[in-house]
Order: structure tokens, then C-alpha cells, then sequence
């Protein structure tokens, strides 16, 4: 599982994320990412998770989100300062464990990739 202090919590950090940062789409999911500076003791990599209710009643929200934060974990691990948020789609439902686990991975590598080669936004930190 996704440890706790790993999850974005904070809505100021969502915010930032989604509108400042880099955004890569799935057939059922969205990433949001974007560098940040961590602080001493707090994880360099931190990832939150939006799943509305279009993509279905609680039962559902709850096991595409469960699903989301054990995939994420291994992604997490091997990434390095970023804030990372994962929107899922109504197609979250119903996809199956391997292409939820490949459009996330997929998604999460093309954002890395396109933070890598862009240029800082401005009034970011470098």
C-alpha cells in the first residue's frame, strides 16, 4: 500500500498541480504533475487521487481509488520531487486491473518525460 505520508493531501497542492503542471490523458485516467522542492522528512514524491462521482457511487469511487494507490506505489518509489495528481474517468470502473496498471504507467512516465524537457512556468520555483 501507498504510505501515508507519500499522499497528497493538501487542496493548495492539488490546485497548484493541476493547473500549473503538466497534464498527460488515459482512456481512463488523467495525470497531473509538477516539480517541487520537499522539505527535510516529508517524501519527495507525493501523489493525490480524484475520483468524482461519474465515475460511480461510493463503492466504486473507493475501489478505483484503492486500486490507484496500490498501483502507484512502485511509481512513486522511482520518481523524485513531484507532486502528481491521478483523476480517474468514468472508464476507471470498469477497466481491468492491466490497463488501469499500463494507462497509469504509461501516463505517469509521459508526464516525467515532459517535465524533463520543458522549461519552468512562471512565478514557479526553479
Amino acid at each position: 500500500m501507498l504510505a501515508v505520508a507519500a499522499r497528497l493531501r493538501a487542496s493548495d497542492d492539488f490546485r497548484r498541480t493541476v493547473r500549473q503542471g503538466v497534464r498527460v490523458a488515459r482512456p481512463t485516467l488523467v495525470v497531473h504533475a509538477r516539480t517541487h522542492h520537499s522539505p527535510p522528512g516529508v517524501p519527495s514524491t507525493q501523489v493525490g487521487f480524484v475520483v468524482s462521482k461519474s465515475v460511480g457511487g461510493a463503492v466504486v469511487r473507493n475501489r478505483v481509488k484503492r486500486r490507484l494507490r496500490h498501483l502507484s506505489r512502485p511509481l512513486v518509489e522511482s520518481s523524485s520531487d513531484l507532486h502528481v495528481v491521478v483523476r480517474a474517468l468514468p472508464a476507471a470502473a470498469s477497466a481491468t486491473s492491466d490497463t488501469l496498471a499500463s494507462d497509469l504507467a504509461g501516463a505517469w512516465q509521459a508526464t516525467v518525460r515532459r517535465l524533463s524537457t520543458s522549461t519552468p512556468a512562471r512565478g514557479t520555483a526553479p
